[in-house]
């Protein structure tokens, strides 16, 4: 009689929990953001009670509009490792152009906004093909078409102002016909976009393909990304943002457009950006963040103007702001290389 052994049953090891495949949906230094938005609020109404009015809010927030706009596409340039310097620039040759059709042939709402974000488009894809397929770092070829855009919208608006703009574009401005339950359009088809811009990032593989070019493009490229396309995809996708954004800018103003439109905005712009906490190294960021940046940059400009303190201050508290925010990202980084 034989008898067979028993084995015992092999040791396994004890099944370990998932770890997290999608970052948070909120990021600290974004809820961080909104506490340092919610308490310059607070202060802000405590020293000048009109702060939080309908009044004083509504502007705030149409001026927010274009910079977290455009924003948007910068977060998406920067996380690849690039920039734009250029975008101020774009916005003036995008305002200057649909200004003048609006004037001189009288198109309707749609037209306009057809022909600002067309012209956006064909700067950006100039952009993107020169970085892209032109191999010279970004900041070199946008500083140069920085300077040929300024050119161009100087050489259209001819030395003068285009004066007799139509309220054509209202439906982005201050007034009662660019707000809907007291919220102005212009902040409510930003933040519109911007939460889909935040879905793609987050939720699908070219999103994510961003984020790989930005942490190591040759990785990325072996990896099947193509990174050219998706180079030229972010800046083409940013100059279509410049396009809308230069139609709110129109909005904003009076029945005259003079040539410093979009002057200085591409500082107010990658300044929104890594506020939010996108790393200027690249492979990381959010657009939810710029969002709350520019939200952030545009209270304490609207906040030294209520005061009637010097706006040397405005730029010396986003600079201090913008100094915080590169050093958390370098304490990071480093806490993650340690461990």
């Amino acid at each position: 009689m034989t008898t067979t052994a028993v084995r015992p049953p092999a040791a396994t090891d004890p099944p370990r929990p998932r770890g997290r495949v999608l970052p948070a949906p909120v990021s600290g230094q974004e809820l961080v953001l909104v506490a340092v938005i919610a308490l310059l609020w607070v202060g802000l109404a405590l020293t000048t009670p009109a702060f939080l009015t309908a009044g004083s809010l509504q502007p705030l927030l149409v001026a927010t509009a274009p910079v977290a706009l455009v924003g948007v596409g910068m977060t998406i340039i920067i996380i690849t490792g690039g920039i734009d310097v250029s975008v101020g620039a774009a916005m003036m040759v995008c305002s200057v152009l649909t200004a003048k059709a609006l004037v001189g042939s009288g198109v309707n709402l749609g037209v306009a906004v057809l022909i600002s974000v067309a012209a956006g488009a064909v700067l950006g894809l100039i952009n993107g093909v020169l970085i892209a397929y032109g191999r010279v770092h970004a900041i070199i070829i946008t500083f140069g078409t920085a300077n040929l855009f300024t050119f161009l919208g100087l050489r259209i608006f001819g030395s003068t102002t285009v004066n007799g703009i139509p309220g054509t574009l209202a439906f982005f401005g201050r007034g009662t016909e660019g707000r809907t339950l007291g919220i102005p359009h212009a902040f409510l088809i930003t933040v519109l976009i911007t939460a889909a811009v935040w879905w793609y990032l987050r939720h699908t593989a070219g999103g994510r393909h961003f984020f790989a070019i930005g942490g190591d493009p040759v990785a990325a490229r072996l990896a099947g990304v193509r990174v050219q396309r998706r180079i030229l995809l972010a800046y083409t996708l940013t100059g279509v943002l410049v396009g809308l954004a230069a139609c709110f800018l129109i909005a904003q103003g009076t029945s005259t457009l003079d040539q410093s439109v979009g002057s200085g905005k591409e500082l107010a712009i990658i300044a929104a950006v890594v506020i939010g906490g996108t790393s200027i190294m690249g492979g990381r960021g959010s657009v939810l963040g710029t969002l709350l940046g520019a939200l952030l940059v545009q209270s304490v400009s609207s906040g030294v103007t209520q005061l009637g303190w010097k706006s040397q201050l405005s730029d010396l508290f986003v600079g201090v702001f913008i100094i915080v925010a590169v050093g958390a990202d370098l304490l990071r980084a480093r806490a993650r290389r340690n461990r």
